[in-house]
């Protein structure tokens, strides 16, 4: 879709500005197309579903126009937790304040999962559906009839299809929401790219770190609490707690003499370096907090809104 103004030569193009939530089931990859729309990782990654548990909000500024992308968690349809109904809030509360919806869907799966996320849409939002993984399609002749049958779902605004992993066709998909957004003055210093604190995206990078290390080991009842986030010129002092519902994952966190964590503490150290610019020292512990994924006030104060 072409933005070019038919204005005369030399004429200023409006600026356009607005909120983006990026919506869909657990395990779509609405982190990683977050992190490629923004050209930085600032939303965690694993092949593990529940991954993202907070709003995480990214900022693309171009010439002409800014997105404040809001990456959303995964809708969680089976599980009621007081964890879960928070993560659901932060998706419904995200679509009724935004100025567009990007719902991503898997290229060749639209299931009763994806359907309770469409339902959840407001009926009057602008939505951009976008069919990620078409990479992974085995035959590519399935993504026509695909979109095809999509097209009933919902009356979509634009339709693009990507590979957010491989960063395939995401200039597309700018194109194709920048007219969809209003007119309006930058929100955010160009240089801007995330409105969370360092403190923020500590405790996501280190929860990342313990997704991705411990596997299928890793019980959902897990948190990261930072007690401690001191800086010093270029040096930054943090210190973690990682909340564990029962003594036995505590064992599972920090593995045969303490090398578990050790490797946890030490890979996220290096990406929080890469992240901040400078030199970090990580100190990670693990406490049990036994029920705390169903406690309203434990949940808050792990920040959970």
């Amino acid at each position: 879709m072409s933005t070019e103004s038919s204005s005369a030569p030399g004429a200023v193009e409006s600026f356009r500005t607005g909120f983006v939530a990026i919506v869909g089931r657990p395990n779509v990859g609405k982190s990683t197309l977050l992190n490629r729309l923004i050209g930085q990782k600032i939303s965690i990654v694993s092949r593990k579903a529940q991954t993202t548990r907070h709003r995480v909000t990214g900022i693309l500024t171009r010439d002409d126009a800014q997105f404040v992308f809001v990456d959303t968690p995964g809708f969680q349809t089976r599980h009621r937790s007081a964890l879960n109904r928070a993560m659901n809030r932060n998706v419904t509360q995200a679509l009724a304040s935004v100025d567009l919806v990007f719902l991503v869907v898997e290229a060749g799966r639209f299931g009763e999962d994806d359907e309770k996320v469409v339902s959840v849409l407001p009926k009057d939002a602008r939505v951009v559906l976008v069919i990620n993984k078409v990479d992974r399609l085995a035959d590519k002749k399935q993504l026509l009839p695909f979109i095809d049958r999509l097209r009933g779902v919902y009356p979509f605004v634009e339709i693009v299809p990507l590979s957010a992993e491989r960063g395939t066709h995401i200039e597309e998909l700018v194109r194709a929401a920048q007219p969809l957004l209003p007119e309006g003055q930058p929100m955010y210093e160009a240089d801007e790219i995330t409105d969370r604190s360092e403190r923020f995206l500590a405790s996501e990078f280190l929860r990342e770190k313990l997704f991705r290390l411990l596997g299928d080991e890793l019980p959902y009842g897990i948190a990261v609490e930072i007690e401690k986030f001191e800086t010093e010129g270029a040096l930054r002092r943090i210190h973690a707690a990682v909340i564990v519902d029962k003594a036995a994952h505590k064992a599972i966190v920090i593995g045969k003499g303490g090398e578990q964590l050790k490797r946890i503490a030490s890979e996220a150290r290096v990406e929080l370096e890469k992240l901040f610019d400078g030199k970090v020292y990580l100190e990670v512990w693990v406490k049990v907090r036994s029920g705390w994924a169903d406690d309203e006030r434990a949940l808050k104060s792990l920040g959970y809104e």
